[in-house]
């Protein structure tokens, strides 16, 4: 090793070409940037997305927690259980959306069908032993103590592979039979199995995933009101096929005001309303529900968002519809600043998912649809909805990790220039 002066005059080592230590401090200055793009700073939609998600977990936890106590006290003597299991599934859930949110869109593209594939396998262990039937629906599996819904996960890979389907029939997306007959197979099949276990509530989410990923995805708009058209058709035989939600529905349609039904189809939304009126601008105080002490059933899982109002007041359901907003906006920005066609149509599937089954929840409180038994995402009690819809928020967490416009180490890139009056 040669020697040599250095400009402050001390006497130091210099490495020479051949020398063992020549790639020394490049192989060091490599791995400092591998660690620093671990931890790079993200894009403010990234933040937004994964600070609103954070918070409503935490909240939901809490108002878990809250609704559920007192019945599980009566029930087992322990006021934390449900909001335990809860939080569980919140540490279960959110490590995954993380990792999740590290996976490249190419590699969601290329195991898309796999993991739809993998997800019908799932729902098919339904119908099996292993299949449990609640409340009418079988749409369950259980595993001695452990149950889990296999529709939730059917959700995320139906959104990836219409994802998938989009992407490779982006040249064609002008023939309809080019798209609707793979959309259509990938679709069926699943919305079908669900429906067969009699849980047409998670099918009616599904059918709103399916629409928004074609619209998001590109597909032209008389053929998605073809699909609506077709549905409308479809729906009453559908409903009609089971005679406790035909009833649900006369009920509903008849706006509760048989005496005679207070005691039995009414009990739920005329006591999830009660709540939400008592609550008044400001609510009752956090912990101070009437409502959850047996009144209302489901306080903790369908009905959540009564209890938020009864508590929380108006504030403090207005507070939770922003956030949602928020959440939506934020996903928008993904689509809008994205040039492929598979995060676009997948992040559109994520968001007619959330969103729109959040706004079914909440217009069945308010009383504006029957009852459907459709949770609050990230808030309502429930292990699988709350994993899968974290691991789906990670999803486009990775999208927004990656979009245009930003260089390898995830900062904004200051070359680009405007073409043709906008950014590409």
């Amino acid at each position: 090793m040669a020697t040599t002066d250095l400009p402050s005059g001390r006497s130091g080592t210099r490495t020479v070409a051949g020398s063992p230590r020549a790639d020394g401090p490049r192989r060091t200055h490599g791995a400092v940037v591998a660690v620093k793009n671990v931890f790079v700073a993200e894009s403010s939609t990234f933040y937004t997305i994964l600070g609103v998600t954070l918070f409503l977990v935490v909240f939901g936890v809490v108002m878990v927690l809250s609704s559920s106590s007192v019945e599980q006290y009566a029930a087992t003597h322990d006021f934390f259980g449900a909001a335990s299991r809860q939080g569980l599934y919140a540490v279960l859930g959110v490590p995954l959306m993380l990792v999740a949110s590290r996976v490249p869109a190419r590699l969601w593209r290329k195991w898309a069908m796999r993991i739809l594939g993998a997800a019908l396998f799932l729902q098919l262990l339904v119908y099996t032993p292993l299949g449990i039937e609640v409340q009418g629906n079988r749409n369950w599996v259980g595993f001695g103590s452990f149950t889990a819904q296999p529709s939730e996960a059917i959700k995320l890979a139906l959104a990836l592979g219409i994802g998938a389907i989009m992407y490779a029939k982006r040249d064609k997306l002008r023939d309809w039979k080019e798209i609707f007959v793979p959309v259509g197979i990938a679709t069926v099949l699943p919305l079908g199995m669900v429906l067969l276990g009699g849980d047409q509530g998670t099918a009616m989410i599904m059918l709103i995933l399916v629409l928004g990923a074609l619209y998001i995805g590109g597909a032209r708009a008389r053929h998605l009101l073809a699909i609506v058209v077709a549905v409308g058709v479809v729906l009453p035989f559908v409903t009609m096929a089971s005679s406790s939600r035909q009833v649900r529905i006369s009920a509903w349609l008849s706006g509760c005001t048989d005496s005679n039904q207070y005691q039995d189809l009414c009990w739920q939304p005329v006591h999830g309303m009660w709540a939400l009126a008592s609550g008044g601008v400001f609510g009752v105080g956090l912990g101070n529900s009437k409502a959850k002490w047996s009144w209302l059933p489901e306080a903790d899982n369908d009905y959540i968002f009564a209890i938020i109002g009864e508590e929380l007041g108006l504030i403090g359901a207005v507070v939770v519809l922003a956030l949602f907003v928020v959440l939506a906006v934020s996903m928008i920005k993904v689509i809008r600043q994205s040039n492929d066609p598979f995060v676009r149509t997948v992040t559109g599937a994520i968001l007619a998912w959330i969103i729109g089954q959040a706004l079914v929840n909440i217009a069945v409180v308010l009383g504006l649809l029957p009852v459907l038994g459709v949770p609050l995402p990230l808030i309502s009690a429930g292990g699988s909805a709350l994993i899968m819809t974290l691991v789906a928020i990670g999803v486009v967490l990775s999208f927004a990790r990656d979009l245009p416009g930003r260089n390898a180490v995830g900062g904004p890139r200051h070359d680009l220039a405007p073409q043709n009056g906008r950014f590409r």
